[in-house]
């Protein structure tokens, strides 16, 4: 499912991320699953960030790094179900604010975060110069 929701990155990096998630040992990620029937249908990992997060005024930040529905178990709350975890989690790490991102033309995940309770903070473009 990472592979789905990342398909622009080699599969070995991907694999290998989500290996160095699952063995940090300082609390500060979490993934979360969701099942159906014994097959794993959804994803979500979120991270404390203590660096500074658009559009936040706190520290530390949960933040949703990525969520994954499978299409056949989509707009059944599964999303929002995996949302709401991840946000305890947050907040049972002393977190007072809950972020996220999307691509600008990734209208699908700004209507899922709209509807997950999001709310949009602000635009950002940004720039790379070659040295």
């Amino acid at each position: 499912m990472r592979r789905a929701l990342w398909p622009d990155e080699p599969l070995e990096v991907r694999r290998a991320e989500a290996a160095a998630n699952i063995a940090r040992s300082d609390g500060g990620m979490a993934t979360f699953a969701a099942e159906e029937a014994g097959e794993v249908v959804g994803f979500a990992e979120v991270s404390l960030r203590h660096d500074y997060v658009n559009g936040c005024d706190t520290s530390p930040v949960a933040f949703l790094e990525g969520i994954y529905v499978r299409a056949g178990h989509r707009r059944r709350g599964i999303g929002r179900a995996l949302v709401a975890a991840a946000g305890q989690w947050g907040r049972s790490h002393g977190c007072r604010e809950f972020a996220s991102d999307a691509l600008l033309g990734n209208d699908a995940s700004r209507r899922f975060h709209g509807a997950a309770g999001f709310e949009e903070t602000e635009r950002v473009v940004y720039f790379r110069k070659p040295l």
